[in-house]
């Protein structure tokens, strides 16, 4: 399974999220992690990461008899290079987004359905922005979000931290301008 198959894929895109901040967990800590999911699927999804070298395993120990595995993200597996994303097709754009927006879509229940969710005090946002931009602008509005983004994304977990996730979604919607 080529690595576009399997990161447009929600379950697979919610248990990369999971394992972020180089953290290392178990199959059982993921089921509970995600409990909206079946374990057997889980499973068999963490199994197809892990043969593909997504997730690694960072150790592992004798537990009632059985072998568990604690793993941890191979990040750099995890990424859909420039040219990967010029060779896709509109299809598997299609298939893409609609992953990213299913996984999105979970999550968000999932915090909502959580005991003391609080939207205001959690700073939760969902706005949209409609920009007109010229080429150098949008250019230059991606530099300053790819900048922003990277200073943070290798946080790692801390005493006052807790994990969020930041979805960027950018396209036109029309066609440019005529004077």
């Amino acid at each position: 399974m080529d690595t576009l198959d399997l990161l447009l894929h929600p379950v697979r895109l919610r248990i990369v999220h999971a394992m972020s901040g180089d953290r290392t967990r178990t199959t059982s800590e993921l089921c509970v992690h995600l409990p909206d999911v079946p374990k057997t699927t889980v499973y068999r999804h963490v199994g197809l990461l892990a043969e593909a070298g997504v997730l690694e395993v960072e150790d592992e120990q004798r537990v009632h008899g059985a072998v568990e595995r604690r793993y941890r993200l191979h990040r750099a597996r995890t990424v859909i290079d420039r040219e990967t994303a010029a060779s896709m097709t509109l299809s598997e754009h299609r298939q893409g987004f609609a992953a990213a927006m299913a996984a999105l879509l979970t999550e968000f229940n999932a915090y909502l359905d959580r005991d003391h969710a609080d939207p205001s005090a959690d700073s939760v946002s969902y706005r949209q922005f409609p920009l007109w931009l010229d080429e150098a602008e949008l250019a230059e509005l991606i530099g300053d979000l790819v900048g922003a983004i990277t200073a943070k994304m290798h946080n790692k977990p801390a005493p006052g931290r807790r994990p969020h996730l930041l979805s960027t979604i950018l396209f036109p919607t029309g066609e440019p301008a005529h004077e």
